[in-house]
């Protein structure tokens, strides 16, 4: 699974990790979050992440 990075303040999303404080398990993957998910660091939407390479 890739992980994804906000564009906006650089936090990584890692599948592997999940966001147990948002009720993300872990090995979930990016694609399956609710649209409704923000970064917990800066906020912002689904929208602004972008794959890591």
């Amino acid at each position: 699974m890739k992980k994804y990075e906000c564009s906006v303040c650089g936090y990584v999303y890692d599948p592997v990790l999940g966001d147990p404080d948002a009720g993300i398990a872990p090995g979930t993957a990016f694609e399956d979050i609710p649209e409704g998910w923000v970064c917990p660091v800066c906020g912002v939407g689904k929208d602004q992440f972008e794959v890591q390479e």
